[in-house]
């Protein structure tokens, strides 16, 4: 990742193009760094104030398989992490500054809904 080098990333993204919804461009990112195609489903959109400028961030979720290739130009590790397991690696591992908001309001948001 070139603005955060070194760090751990919680999501797949990037910036949304002219005229692409959310789903859209999630869709996209998937494909492009993970090698996968999946319909996204938006769960929810914030203001993001963490990193280098404010930003608007949408959250989905989506089923994709077990198996990726992510492209090795956009990714440089990856792997499956069990809630419990991601909860421990945000307090011990580098992470870009959005992946601790964007995985909080996440669990928020499950909450909210059950």
């Amino acid at each position: 990742m070139s603005r955060f080098p070194g760090l751990y990333e919680v999501e797949v993204g990037g910036a949304a193009n002219v005229g692409e919804s959310y789903e859209q461009a999630a869709a996209r990112e998937l494909a492009e760094e993970l090698g996968i195609r999946a319909l996204p489903r938006l769960l929810f959109t914030f203001i993001n104030r963490s990193g280098l400028s404010p930003h608007w961030l949408g959250v989905h979720e989506a089923v994709v398989p077990d198996a990726v290739l992510p492209d090795p130009d956009e990714v440089a590790w990856h792997g499956w992490l069990a809630e419990p397991e991601l909860g421990s690696a945000l307090l011990e591992w580098r992470f870009t500054p959005d992946s601790h908001e964007a995985f909080s309001r996440y669990l928020a948001f499950r909450t909210a809904q059950s």
